[in-house]
């Protein structure tokens, strides 16, 4: 909101503070503080210097940052700072140029493959944003004239009509019959009534301000016109944008286990080192020797491949997911997805279509009407419940005719709760445009919040063919039924209500009702034509009504949204409703899209001390007239509850939460720009089913990354044990490998193999299994132990092969310990891309890029020997055939022992395993 100075009366900085009441002020005074005539507008010079003093009606945006920031940025991960530690270490110690420069230019490309993933995200939400324009149609001059929405400023007189979109904030001075739907700020699906009158109560809520208009809302009925009050970070989407500012946003889960991983990894690396100088001083070695052998150690214990292959992983991640409709922000985000455990979820339009539909009407004393279709489609079939089959044209011709709105194609322009009754009329047969063509208003009550209803008269005849002037209302049932007489017959006639039967209309609205949905009331009276005066107080005359039929209307689930919580349960995902909406519209929505526990108004939310709450939240599904501060909140208190939280919504009143949240996801459709700022992921098709495939796709990466990190892990034993076995025998000089060749394994041999894990397809059950624990670490205890085991023996065998051939001379060792130690790798590879179940499969040759990336580890472990610039560089020599034999015999043999262990796993976890439960525990 902006505000005014007391003091001034020119516009100032100060109009724009949040603490003004512009609705607490007549239209006039409105004018004169902002000093303009409504009815001339501003002129075009002194708009001109109000956008030089107040700067375009845009919400600024977060200043972009430089590349080369970006660029250090990547330096933040500790992988990479290990890796510069060791360029500056081998310099300082062995004084190896090329050793240092390849160390360095390893970092750079690390630090390029995660700026060049960002921006292909980036490109793709840039896109997006492009498409988002919106026109203002002002007074200026005198004229009225359409601008761009950025050069509006306060004083602006901009004329509205439904199907607009609000382009600022500002206070309404004309409102004829003015619906505006302002879901996009304060969570309401039902459109809000305004009027221009000042309001002079203090501390007027927001969603109470009926005499304003704000930023980005839709004006879905009638027309009118507001003096602009804010404009961009002044208007109350900016405020809200303020607070995503206050929000910091933090690492990934998996981020900050990969970090705590390479620490461990590195003082593993620093104590096998000091071991490696006590055990070379104690052998005589020289201590430049033992440094180079340290430099070798610390650069095969770095998991150097790590940052590459994560992001190669997450980039892949942002594009398939972008090809389903989901585009991820920022790369890491992608395996956050899979360990989701509570969505909180916005109502409108994210689980429901945003499109009013009547769901089913009763002719009281008469029948039941169940509406099949959702939305503003036409196709669709009333199907009674078995009571008196009457002809219902006559109860549907008023919803036709009783109503502004109209559709065009699928799209409705006007109010949603008539575009409900007017979709139900074409449903049932009644061609709304040809109806209104034959039976014109000749005079018309406008809707009024005051007497809640709208009335208009138009000339035709009755039942038994005389000419009468008949007048259709539709309205508020407790106004309607009060004001109806009797009760429609078929075939014109009607039956008085009485103490007796008026029941029988209540106890539909009650019923309708407690189903959640909004009832609506249409009636008729025939009026005499020549005595009808269309001029006169046509207000007084509705009255005596017949009550033709009652409407129950409702903002329907979508029913992908139903199947995507049915899946979301059977993985363990609990989801919670979070909407401004009213707590029992809320509640039977949430009931019928699958979402159980209490349903909870914003009050009573706020009212509970969080501790208190922290207890109830698993029995909470819904909560309703929430605000912003209410979503962050709970998202922050599922998150001290070890939740790893998705919030999903479109609005602005959701985009701090989505901050908060460790997946923010807006929808690219009808979402704000505020909101999408905010999220990390944006559907582009506003599906929330899109969430349930985004988050299995995340769950699969995960997996993948999983299975990675235990054979890099692995590798990392087998490199530090290697050193640790060559330095205790003093098999080539402590160094089984130098820190060439051990750049060319963990580059050239690792990371085929990493990417063929990154590649593999998606596990069959990853659906069915509960989200990973936030405190649960991506190594287990016992898996350590395996891992260990593994890397002890590819160590063993790669040191053993080495002292064997020492004796034929360095360069032969070396070169069998060099293709040992790749073979192994490729081993421990294929053995790794599942925990438990076997390697010795055939779907492995059914996958291409399987089969290519294994291939691409086995022919450069080919060349490495065989090529004569390969092996000056790594010094490294031919092999006989027997010695490759001998290295793949230990490779086969390795994996043979790790399938004995998988063995043992599946055994002990089908005889562990517990019944599967339809559905989790909430989160």
């Amino acid at each position: 909101m902006s505000s005014q100075s007391d003091q001034t009366t020119s516009p100032g900085p100060a109009q724009t503070a949040s603490d003004a009441k512009w609705y607490a002020l007549a239209p006039a005074e409105v004018a004169s503080r902002l000093q303009v005539d409504p009815a001339r507008g501003l002129s075009s010079a002194e708009a001109q210097q109000r956008l030089q003093q107040y700067g375009p009606n845009y919400l600024a945006e977060k200043k972009k940052e430089p590349g080369w920031q970006a660029f250090l940025r990547q330096y933040k991960d500790l992988m990479q700072v290990i890796l510069l530690v060791a360029a500056i270490v081998n310099q300082l110690f062995t004084g190896e140029w090329g050793t240092t420069m390849v160390l360095v230019s390893l970092t750079v490309f690390n630090a390029v493959l995660g700026l060049r993933g960002e921006a292909k995200a980036e490109a793709s939400l840039a896109a997006l944003a492009s498409k988002m324009k919106n026109i203002a149609r002002v007074r200026r001059d005198g004229e009225a004239k359409e601008i761009g929405a950025e050069g509006l400023v306060p004083g602006d007189i901009v004329l509205m009509e439904a199907g607009n979109v609000v382009p600022a904030d500002g206070r309404l001075f004309v409102a004829a019959t003015m619906e505006i739907e302002e879901a996009a700020l304060t969570g309401e699906s039902v459109a809000t009534l305004k009027d221009t009158a000042a309001i002079t109560r203090p501390e007027v809520p927001l969603g109470d301000r009926v005499n304003m208009a704000f930023m980005n809302t839709s004006v879905t009925r009638g027309r009118g016109e507001m003096i602009v009050t804010s404009t961009g970070m002044g208007t109350e989407m900016g405020h809200i944008a303020n607070l995503l500012n206050k929000t910091e946003a933090d690492k990934t889960p998996l981020q900050k286990q990969l970090d705590r991983l390479t620490m461990a990894i590195a003082t593993l690396a620093g104590l096998a080192f000091i071991l490696m100088v006590i055990l070379g001083l104690r052998n005589g070695q020289a201590l430049d020797v033992i440094f180079i052998a340290g430099v070798a150690l610390a650069i095969s214990a770095i998991p150097t491949g790590l940052p590459a292959v994560v992001t190669t992983m997450y980039s892949m991640g942002t594009r398939a997911l972008a090809a389903q409709n989901a585009i991820v922000k920022r790369l890491p985000s992608v395996e956050t997805l899979g360990s989701v455990s509570a969505i909180c979820s916005d109502k409108t339009g994210t689980l429901t279509l945003n499109k009013m539909t009547a769901r089913e009407f009763s002719v009281p004393g008469q029948n039941r009407y169940k509406v099949t279709g959702e939305g503003y489609s036409t196709k669709g079939q009333l199907q009674h419940s078995g009571g008196a089959r009457i002809d219902i044209d006559a109860v549907l011709l008023p919803m036709a005719l009783c109503a502004d709105a109209r559709l065009d194609g699928e799209e409705l322009i006007g109010d949603p709760t008539e575009g409900a009754l007017i979709v139900l009329a074409e449903k049932g047969g009644i061609s709304v445009e040809g109806a209104r063509h034959m039976y014109p208003r000749v005079a018309e009550v406008p809707f009024d919040s005051d007497y809640k209803f709208m009335a208009t008269f138009h000339n035709m005849k009755n039942e038994q063919g005389k000419p009468v002037v008949r007048c259709f209302v539709k309205g508020a049932p407790d106004v309607l039924i009060e004001r109806a007489g009797s009760y429609w017959l078929p075939g014109g006639e009607s039956h008085p209500i009485t103490d007796d039967n008026r029941h029988l209309a209540l106890l539909e609205n009650d019923r309708m009702a407690e189903a959640g949905e909004r009832v609506m009331v249409v009636a008729r009276r025939d009026f005499d034509p020549a005595t009808f005066d269309p001029k006169g107080k046509l207000l007084d005359l509705v009255e005596d009504l017949t009550l033709l039929a009652m409407v129950g209307i409702v903002d329907p689930p979508r029913a992908e949204a139903k199947d995507a919580i049915a899946r979301c349960h059977s993985a363990g995902i609990q989801v919670r409703m979070i909407t401004g909406d009213h707590a029992v519209t809320a509640a039977a929505i949430g009931h019928e899209l699958g979402i159980e526990g209490e349903a909870l108004t914003g009050a009573q939310f706020a009212a509970i001390p969080d501790e208190q709450l922290k207890q109830q939240l698993d029995q909470i599904g819904v909560v309703a007239r929430v605000a912003p501060e209410d979503k962050i909140r709970l998202v922050t208190l599922l998150q001290q509850k070890k939740n790893i939280v998705s919030m999903t919504g479109d609005g602005v009143n959701d985009a701090p939460a989505l901050k908060k949240a460790d997946i923010g996801v807006a929808m690219g459709i009808t979402g704000t720009e505020v909101s999408k700022g905010a999220a990390v992921m944006i559907l582009t098709d506003d599906n929330f089913a899109t969430i349930v495939k985004a988050v299995e796709y995340g769950r699969h990466i995960y997996n993948n990354l999983f299975n990675y990190v235990r054979f890099q892990m692995t590798q990392l034993v087998a490199f530090i044990a290697s050193y640790l076995l060559a330095a205790l025998f003093i098999v080539l000089g402590g160094a089984p490998f130098t820190p060439l060749v051990v750049l060319f394994l963990n580059f050239l041999i690792t990371v085929p193999v990493a990417i063929a894990l990154g590649f593999d397809k998606p596990a069959p059950d990853l659906m069915e299994k509960r989200p990973r624990p936030l405190e649960q670490p991506i190594l287990s205890p016992s898996q350590w132990v395996r891992i260990a085991f593994i890397g002890i023996l590819t160590a063993i065998a790669t040191v053993y092969l080495e002292s064997i051939y020492e004796a034929e001379g360095a360069a032969t060792a070396a070169t069998v310990g060099f293709v040992a130690f790749s073979l192994l790798s490729i081993a421990m590879g294929l053995s790794a891309r599942s925990e438990t179940a076997t390697a010795f499969n055939r779907d492995i040759l059914h996958d291409r890029n399987q089969v290519i990336f294994y291939g691409v580890a086995l022919l450069v472990t080919i060349l490495a020997t065989e090529l004569r610039l390969l092996q000056r560089v790594l010094d490294l020599s031919p092999l006989s055939g027997r010695q490759w034999l001998i290295c793949i015999v230990a490779a086969i043999a390795l994996l043979l022992v790790d399938e004995v262990i998988k063995v043992f796993l599946r055994n002990r976890r089908h005889s562990t395993a517990p019944p599967a439960a339809a559905v989790p525990t909430p989160a």
